[in-house]
């Protein structure tokens, strides 16, 4: 199969003008070393708190740190060769997640008990479905069928249902505690359940079946995908400033939720269309990272990122906030509504449908984004 012009200006990761090589012959592009020191600086300065155009700053660098971190996440992903490269961001971006989760929580307020359940059920309905709908309905688009290796999708797959209904839905059904809530044995059992699950998925692929994970048909690839690694130098100096780009997109969005928080009141719609829209600015480099590998006809290492990072959010967050919601005595609300779990039971259907043969078309992609904006809708008219 030919590679046209345009696959292979988006999959030159490695290719960039003279100028920009730095560190010893590291190729990294020079917006893409100051966007994320601009996002540190409009942290300091408090840039979003200096009123609308200040907010409309804010949100511009931090779009630009979103795409910086995708741009040094790829740099990473390529020294280190798949399935380990597509962990890297997944890992990253749920760290800070954690963060900034449990920074929300120390502050307090009213709805601080459901802010995990919230986080985690917004994260897994933009991953499931938008992240993953949009990757297998621009993938079909332009390669019209595509594959992938069934095994790791479904060991993925297996491992985000069992968790997603330990978290979220059985909660609903326990009686040692009134209401949505585990008992404080109960909720460290889950926590460690999830670590479980999640460490032993990590397992496997990384070790004992890594080729589950790995994207198939690499003769096909642009000359690029098979180019040297990046040296040690440029590999460690990208992956600082992953980091750095990463907190700027956390941090910011966090001193951008009051200004998002007065719009959506102000607009007359519910306040958990505010934790939608955080969570969906955080896992954006996630989603840049999927989109752009699913155009480049590697499906597979678009699911990787996406299921990765699903069972990353639940794996790291809920044991880390349950340590601390124990630690400090804190009430947590894990179990989600009849709508919601109406939803998520219809994804997780719908996932081991669409993704149960190895092959897709535009066709599971289009139903995926459908039953993503059925969530957006619910939640904006309940």
């Amino acid at each position: 199969m030919q590679t046209d012009t345009t696959d292979l200006e988006e999959t030159s990761i490695l290719i960039a003008h003279p100028s920009e090589r730095l560190l010893g012959g590291a190729m990294l592009p020079y917006w893409s070393l100051v966007i994320p020191v601009l996002g540190l600086l409009a942290i300091g300065l408090g840039l979003p708190d200096l009123g609308w155009g200040g907010s409309a700053a804010a949100a511009t660098i931090m779009i630009g740190c979103v795409l910086a971190a995708v741009h040094h996440a790829e740099v990473v992903a390529h020294r280190v060769g798949e399935p380990f490269g597509t962990l890297v961001l997944a890992v990253a971006v749920t760290v800070i997640e954690v963060s900034l989760i449990v920074s929300l929580m120390l502050s307090g307020g009213g709805e601080a008990a459901t802010l995990a359940r919230d986080t985690v059920f917004a994260a897994i309905m933009i991953i499931l479905n938008g992240i993953v709908g949009v990757c297998l309905l621009s993938g079909g688009v332009r390669h019209h069928e595509q594959q992938f290796v069934l095994q790791g999708v479904n060991a993925a797959l297996c491992v985000l249902s069992a968790m997603a209904v330990l978290v979220l839905v059985l909660p609903n059904f326990t009686s040692s505690v009134a209401g949505p809530v585990y008992s404080p044995s109960q909720l460290a059992f889950t926590a460690i359940v999830s670590l479980v699950l999640y460490c032993t998925f990590v397992l496997i692929q990384t070790v004992r079946h890594r080729d589950y994970f790995l994207p198939g048909g690499t003769e096909h690839l642009p000359e690029e995908v098979h180019a040297a690694p990046p040296g040690n130098i440029q590999s460690w100096f990208a992956f600082a400033l992953l980091v750095v780009a990463l907190v700027g997109v956390v941090l910011l969005a966090k001193q951008l939720s009051p200004t998002l928080e007065a719009a959506v009141l102000g607009a007359g719609l519910p306040l958990t269309l505010v934790g939608i829209m955080i969570a969906a600015l955080v896992l954006g480099p996630e989603s840049l990272a999927a989109v752009k590998a699913a155009r480049r006809n590697r499906l597979q290492t678009s699911l990787n990122l996406a299921l990765g990072s699903a069972l990353a959010t639940i794996g790291l967050t809920i044991p880390t906030v349950a340590i601390l919601s124990i630690w400090m005595d804190w009430k947590l609300s894990l179990g989600i509504d009849a709508k919601s779990m109406t939803l998520l039971a219809l994804s997780l259907i719908v996932s081991a449908l669409s993704l149960g043969t190895g092959r897709t078309t535009i066709l599971p992609g289009v139903v995926h984004i459908v039953i993503f904006l059925a969530y957006l809708f619910t939640t904006i008219v309940p």
